[in-house]
């Protein structure tokens, strides 16, 4: 488990270089005693680890700009693709003021050529919500301008590279809008927002956050995080705390299947990644949300091997013997 002892660790992702595996991180002091504060207080850190279980921190990624930028009140969720260059690409979302307390969240990106020392495209996003497609803050039936949290990977016919995104769609119930938002690239740095490769759907939510698509057991999956708060009635009318939740997919860029979404984990985790071990396995991470005490916790979990079959996750014990089980098991501390 990844802790740090002074301030709360949460959505996390990862990069590997072949040697080491990279862990940006968000964190923020818990001097501000309110771990709901720490959404703007929000820093990127980094880790390093050849086993993802025992971590080195090393020096932050990312933080926030000076006003007037897009990200001048905090650096949020994102991913890391490699050129072909050599060049790293981390995507992320910034986060500005809006008024009435609430906010804006646009994408941008930093470059670096050793995963260590990170230097930002500018002080203007490289994508922001189209309301041609996407709701945006002036609708006033959301809590901020959802648009954040990318997915980058490369197109699995090599031609250029997409972007996956936590967003919402213009029309429905105000708990079952959240999309799968989509943009491309031919070259990492210049991007085109496409429609949403989902709608809004009845057993759905408010928003699909940190996503991720993979193959997993020769089978398509993608999984995403919410919170029973922001999930439809009928979720909730089913007594979900919400977690960690996997859906069926055709391939890594649909058709998604949100009405079939199985919760992995409850509400006691968050932010699943999968992420594929040296051996080639996959397993699941995910950050530690709600204690025994039902307050929040912080912290990155250590990896479970899982299964995918087309419409369920599970998890798998370890050789050494972590426990077994089936959705909604709690990963090992």
């Amino acid at each position: 488990m990844f802790t740090l002892p002074d301030s709360w660790v949460w959505d996390f992702w990862f990069a590997d270089d072949g040697e080491q595996h990279h862990l940006f991180f968000l964190y923020a002091s818990r001097a501000l005693h309110d771990p709901e504060a720490r959404h703007y207080r929000a820093a990127i850190g980094h880790a390093v680890s050849a086993d993802l279980r025992n971590w080195t921190r090393v020096p932050d990624a990312l933080v926030r700009a000076d006003a007037p930028a897009f990200d001048d009140l905090a650096t949020w969720t994102g991913s890391v693709a490699r050129h072909p260059d050599g060049t790293w690409f981390l995507f992320y979302t910034g986060s500005t003021r809006a008024p009435g307390g609430k906010n804006i969240q646009r994408i941008g990106y930093a470059t670096s050529t050793d995963l260590t020392t990170w230097h930002k495209a500018g002080a203007n996003p490289v994508l922001s919500a189209d309301p041609t497609w996407y709701e945006t803050l002036d609708s006033g039936r959301w809590h901020d301008e959802a648009f954040r949290d990318p997915w980058v990977f490369p197109d699995p016919d090599g031609d250029g590279w997409h972007m996956l995104i936590t967003a919402r769609a213009t029309e429905g119930p105000a708990f079952e809008r959240g999309v799968v938002g989509h943009a491309v690239s031919a070259d990492l740095r210049e991007w085109h927002l496409r429609p949403p490769l989902t709608a809004p759907a009845v057993r759905g939510f408010g928003q699909l956050e940190v996503i991720q698509t993979e193959i997993v057991d020769g089978r398509p999956v993608l999984i995403f995080s919410c919170l029973a708060e922001h999930a439809s009635e009928l979720r909730r009318a089913g007594g979900t705390r919400g977690g960690i939740w996997a859906a069926p997919a055709e391939s890594l860029l649909g058709p998604f299947d949100i009405d079939a979404a199985e919760q992995v984990t409850d509400d006691r985790y968050y932010s699943g990644k999968l992420v594929r071990r040296r051996d080639g396995r996959w397993v699941l991470m995910g950050f530690h949300h709600t204690g025994p005490d039902g307050t929040f916790t912080g912290g990155v979990s250590d990896p479970v091997p899982i299964r995918w079959d087309g419409r369920r996750m599970t998890f798998e014990a370890e050789p050494a013997g972590t426990g077994a089980g089936s959705a909604q098991v709690p990963l090992p501390r």
